[in-house]
C-alpha cells in the first residue's frame, strides 16, 4: 500500500487531559451545572449535585473497605439512578468496575467474580440473592440506600492517575472461559475527546438504554455526564416504553444496535417517536443500508455509524452516513486513533485491497485480566508502524478511493450477533462437555435477509432438551444456539481442516420445537390459535407451527418478538403487554391467555431473562 492514504487518514492527533481520570471530569461538570438534572430513571431524578455527593458518601466506604486504584469492585445493579451512582462511586474510589448481569447464567458469573478476585461488591438485597457468591468473603454495599448511616458527601481524595484501571469488562472467549479486557482512564478520557469531535457537545437529553456489561454504555452514562447531558435510563420495561422516555424528556440522542433500531421500526408509536432526535448512533454490527432507509422515513437529523472492539476502547472508528448507495462504510478514525491494513505476514497491503485490520493509538488497553498470553497475542509491537503496541482486531477492512474503511467481515470465525459478540469455541465447548457429543462446531447462518441466527453441527448423540437445557445454564440467552443439527461427521478442505462454507452451503435446519404432542392434538382450532400461529410463521420462516410449539425453541430472537408483538397487535386490535410473549411462549398458553382464559401467573426467572435479553 503506498503510505500515502493511510498516513492521511491516521493524522488525527489531538490534545486530551492525559492525567485526567473519569472522576475527575465529572466533578468539573458538576461543579459547573450543581443544578442541572444529571440522572433520570423512572420517577425518580438527580441532580448533578445530588449524583456527585450521593457518589461521593459511596466512594468513602468504598476506600472503607479497602478500595484503591487497580483494585476491582463489582457492580450489579438494576437499571436505575443508583446504576450511575454505583459507577462513579467506584471510579472516584480509584477502584475500577466489573459489571455483573445478575440475569446471567450462575456458571458465567461464578467465573466472573473468582477470576476477577473481586473483593467488594456493590448490589442491591434482592439482586446479591441471585448471584452466585457461595461464601466468598465479599463485602457488599447497597448503593440505592441513600439514608445509611455513612453520609460524608465531602469530595473524595484517590491517588488514581489516568493510566490506573477505570473498568474492566467480560467478554467472550474463544477457550470456553469469559475474558476480562482491561481499560485504564486515559483510554476513556481519550475516547471522550474523540466523541467530542464526532457529536454536537451542546448539551441535550442522552436516552440510555445498552446494558453496563457492554461498553458502548461508558458513552451513554459517563461521557454524558462529563459533558452536562441528562441522561435517562431505560429500565426494563421493554421497547414499549421508549416512545413515552422520549416524548417525556425530551430526548435528544440515542445509540443502538442496528438490529434494536430494526425492532423500533416495527413498533409505529416508538418509530414516529424517533423523529425528535437530533441524533442516532449505530453500532456492534454491521449496518444495513435498509435500515437507514427505514430510519430516513422518519428521522432526518445525524446518523453515525460506528465501530471498534472492546480492546481499543468503545468505539474507533465513525462514519456520518449521508445516503445509502452500496455498503455502509465504518468510515475513519476517532482522535488519537490509527488503523493499519495488514496481511498475513503483518506487510501493509495495496490500496483497495483487503486486509487485516490493526489499530493502534490512545484507545488501546492494557490487556486481558491475567492472560498475559493472550495479551501478547493480540496486542503486538512492530517498530515499523508504531512506537507502541497495535490491537489485533481480526477483522477484514479496505480502503476506499474516498479514505473512508470498508468492513468486509471477519478473518477467524469469531460472530457479532445483535451487537454481541460471540467466539464460537466458548459455545462449542460447552457443548462439547455435554455427554455423547463428539465434536461441536458452530456458526452464523442468514437465511433470511437480516435475521442472523446461531447453528450448532454436532457429531454424536444426545436429546435436543439435553442440550438446550445444558446450554441456558451456562451461557447468556443470546450465545444459546436456534438450531442443533447431527452429521455422521463434518465437511472437510483438502488440507483436512472444518469447511465452514459446506456447512452453511447445507439447507436451513428445521428448528422444530420437540416438545409438541400428536399432531391431532396441536393442531390451531380456534381464531386466537390460528392467529399466532401464523404470526409465528411468517416472524421465524417456519412452514408450520403447532399449539405446544415453544417461541424461542424455534429460533425466535430480540427482533422477532417486536415483529411478532407489533402484528399481533394490529390484528387484535389491542395494546398486548410485551411480556406476554416470554412469559406465555407456547401458542396454546399464549392464545388462552389472550382470550381471557388462562390465569395469570408469576413471571419465571427464564421468562425474566429473554426480556431483559431484547433490549441489549
Amino acid at each position: 500500500m503506498s503510505a500515502a492514504p493511510l498516513l492521511e487518514l491516521n493524522r488525527t492527533e489531538a490534545d486530551y487531559p492525559q492525567d485526567a481520570t473519569i472522576a475527575d471530569l465529572f466533578a468539573q461538570q458538576a461543579a459547573r451545572t450543581p443544578d442541572a438534572i444529571a440522572v433520570a430513571a423512572g420517577d425518580h431524578q438527580l441532580s448533578y449535585r445530588e449524583l456527585d455527593e450521593r457518589s461521593n458518601s459511596l466512594a468513602h466506604q468504598l476506600q472503607g473497605l479497602g478500595m484503591m486504584p487497580d483494585t476491582l469492585v463489582g457492580v450489579a445493579v438494576e437499571r436505575s439512578e443508583a446504576l450511575v451512582v454505583s459507577l462513579l462511586a467506584v471510579l472516584k474510589s480509584g477502584a475500577a468496575y466489573v459489571p455483573l448481569d445478575a440475569h446471567y447464567p450462575k456458571d458465567r458469573l461464578s467465573w466472573i467474580v473468582e477470576n476477577s478476585g473481586m473483593q467488594v461488591l456493590l448490589t442491591t438485597p434482592e439482586t446479591r440473592q441471585r448471584l452466585p457468591l457461595h461464601g466468598r468473603p465479599i463485602s457488599a454495599l447497597d448503593p440505592s440506600d441513600s439514608s445509611g448511616g455513612f453520609q460524608c458527601s465531602e469530595p473524595v481524595r484517590s491517588n488514581a492517575t489516568g493510566s490506573n484501571l477505570a473498568y474492566v469488562i467480560y467478554t467472550s472467549g474463544s477457550t470456553g472461559k469469559p475474558k476480562g479486557v482491561m481499560i485504564e482512564n486515559r483510554n476513556v478520557v481519550n475516547f471522550f475527546t474523540g466523541m467530542d469531535r464526532v457529536l454536537d457537545c451542546e448539551p441535550g437529553v442522552w436516552l440510555a438504554v445498552t446494558s453496563v456489561s457492554f461498553d458502548i454504555s461508558v458513552l451513554e452514562l459517563l461521557w454524558t455526564l462529563t459533558r452536562g447531558f441528562k441522561v435517562v435510563v431505560h429500565g426494563d420495561e421493554g421497547i414499549g416504553s421508549i416512545a413515552d422516555e422520549i416524548a417525556r424528556h425530551h430526548v435528544t440522542h440515542l445509540q443502538m444496535t442496528p438490529s434494536l433500531a430494526r425492532m423500533l421500526t416495527l413498533d409505529p408509536r416508538v418509530f414516529a417517536s424517533l423523529s425528535s432526535l437530533r441524533q442516532i448512533l449505530l453500532g456492534g454490527e454491521v449496518v444495513p443500508a435498509s435500515v437507514i432507509r427505514l430510519l430516513r422515513q422518519v428521522f432526518k437529523g445525524e446518523i453515525h455509524n460506528m465501530y471498534g472492539p472492546t480492546e481499543t476502547t468503545v468505539w474507533s472508528t465513525q462514519c456520518h452516513i449521508e445516503d445509502t448507495d452500496g455498503a455502509i462504510s465504518i468510515g475513519r478514525p476517532i482522535a488519537n486513533t490509527q488503523v493499519y491494513l495488514l496481511d498475513s505476514q503483518l506487510n501493509p497491503v495495496p490500496a483497495g485491497e483487503t486486509g487485516e485490520l490493526f489499530i493502534g493509538g490512545d484507545g488501546v488497553v492494557r490487556g486481558y485480566w491475567n492472560r498475559s498470553d493472550l495479551t501478547a497475542e493480540r496486542f503486538l509491537k512492530i517498530p515499523s508502524l508504531s512506537e507502541n503496541r497495535i490491537y489485533r482486531t481480526g477483522d477484514l477492512a479496505r480502503l476506499l478511493p474516498n479514505g473512508n474503511l470498508d468492513f468486509l467481515g471477519r478473518a477467524d470465525f469469531q460472530i457479532k450477533l445483535r451487537g454481541h459478540r460471540i467466539e464460537p469455541g466458548e459455545i462449542e465447548a460447552a457443548l462439547e462437555q455435554i455427554p455423547g457429543i463428539k465434536q461441536a462446531v458452530l456458526v452464523a447462518r442468514e437465511d433470511r435477509e437480516g435475521d442472523k441466527r446461531l447453528v450448532a453441527y454436532l457429531v454424536g448423540e444426545a436429546s435436543q432438551a439435553i442440550l438446550r437445557s445444558t446450554l441456558e445454564s451456562k451461557l447468556p440467552d443470546y450465545m444459546v444456539p436456534s438450531a442443533f443439527v447431527f452429521l455422521p461427521a463434518f465437511p472437510l478442505t483438502a488440507n483436512g481442516k472444518i469447511d465452514r462454507k459446506a456447512l452453511l452451503a447445507l439447507p436451513a435446519p428445521n428448528v422444530r420445537s420437540h416438545g409438541a404432542t400428536t399432531h391431532s392434538q396441536s393442531e390451531p382450532v380456534s381464531d386466537m390459535e390460528r392467529t399466532i400461529c401464523q404470526a409465528w410463521q411468517d416472524a421465524l420462516g417456519v412452514p408450520v407451527v403447532r399449539l405446544n410449539d415453544n417461541f424461542f425453541d424455534l429460533g425466535a430472537h430480540s427482533l422477532t418478538v417486536a415483529e411478532v408483538h407489533a402484528r399481533l397487535q394490529n390484528v387484535l386490535g389491542r395494546e398486548i403487554p410485551l411480556v406476554d410473549l416470554f412469559h406465555f411462549s407456547t401458542v396454546k398458553e399464549l392464545a388462552a391467555h389472550l382470550a381471557g382464559t388462562q390465569p395469570q401467573s408469576q413471571v419465571s426467572d427464564r421468562a425474566q431473562r429473554r426480556r431483559l435479553a431484547l433490549q441489549r
